[in-house]
């Protein structure tokens, strides 16, 4: 019979890393698993400027790296591996890994996180991090006062596109179509805005840049014209991929409550799943705001529901 933990926590990035920190604290057996993506997206982010307690910016693998190092300074247990079969039909839970080992624990917390979607392009690749983000509220301050370019026609890329038009000097928002599939009110708000410029009927087909002292980072993109094959240069420092994200919980499926994007569904005021001892926090639950400091403070939260429904159950 394999040890039985107070609670093993599923993913490393700021929610799994938070929630390690407090349940260890409290004196729980803790152990956290880094899954496939240790420290998640923070992880392929360069300068952190809005994470709270750094003056100066921080590298995002430095970060993460720290709250992995706090958490076992706290005594969690953290491990690599990752976790392809779950049994929450009883407790005690039983997780069996990609290495056959079997974990079993009185509760469990899902910080597994989301996937941004990615374009597929080699070059999105090789500039990913130096001039190429998901995520506007994250990168949009260094590229203040110029040209930007935000690839996606839903909710997301419109939202993002508006937010950087407050940040940069004028925004290409890039869309396949020839219309938008957002809200119609963020619709109104954007072809109201005089600093963004639609490209319609487009894709992004290459992205494009140079050789510097600190690396490689983006000059421009070239765009084509779906229709047409039509090809086109714009000259912008940073492209953000705006198409979404994919929550981390394939494994999931028919197993806890999901919405139709296939977050997990917590209860009011609460990151408790639909089975009772297992919670969930961070992005995998959180399809509006996924923020580090959000995630954070998510974690915080189920490791006190886990610390309190111990505490009742024994």
């Amino acid at each position: 019979m394999s040890e039985i933990h107070d609670v093993i926590i599923l993913g490393s990035g700021p929610a799994g890393c938070t929630a390690s920190i407090y349940t260890a604290r409290a004196g729980l057996n803790t152990l956290m698993l880094k899954g496939p993506e240790p420290g998640g997206q923070l992880t392929i982010t360069t300068d952190v400027e809005n994470y709270p307690g750094f003056a100066d910016p921080i590298q995002g693998p430095d970060l993460m790296d720290a709250m992995m190092k706090q958490a076992e300074n706290c005594g969690a247990k953290v491990k690599e591996t990752w976790i392809t079969d779950v049994d929450f039909s009883n407790r005690p839970f039983t997780l069996t890994a990609e290495d056959s080992t079997i974990y079993q624990a009185k509760s469990v917390i899902i910080s597994t996180g989301a996937s941004a979607r990615w374009l597929g392009l080699e070059s999105e690749e090789k500039y990913r991090g130096f001039g190429v983000s998901a995520c506007a509220t994250c990168d949009g301050f260094f590229y203040k006062n110029k040209e930007v370019i935000v690839v996606g026609g839903g909710n997301t890329a419109v939202e993002e596109a508006l937010y950087l038009s407050n940040i940069a000097s004028k925004v290409y928002l890039v869309h396949r179509r020839d219309e938008l599939r957002s809200e119609k009110i963020l619709q109104k708000r954007l072809l109201a805005n005089p600093k963004i410029q639609p490209v319609w009927d487009s894709q992004v087909k290459e992205i494009i840049g140079e050789a510097g002292i600190l690396g490689s980072t983006v000059t421009g993109a070239i765009i084509e014209n779906v229709k047409t094959g039509e090809e086109t240069t714009i000259n912008v420092p940073a492209v953000f991929i705006a198409i979404g994200h994919t929550p981390n919980t394939q494994l999931f499926k028919n197993i806890l409550d999901m919405d139709q994007s296939n977050f997990l569904i917590t209860k009011n005021n609460s990151t408790a799943t639909n089975i009772k001892g297992i919670f969930a926090c961070g992005d995998v639950q959180d399809p509006i705001y996924q923020q580090a400091v959000t995630a954070a403070g998510s974690g915080c939260m189920s490791a006190l529901e886990v610390e309190k429904f111990l505490a009742e159950e024994d």
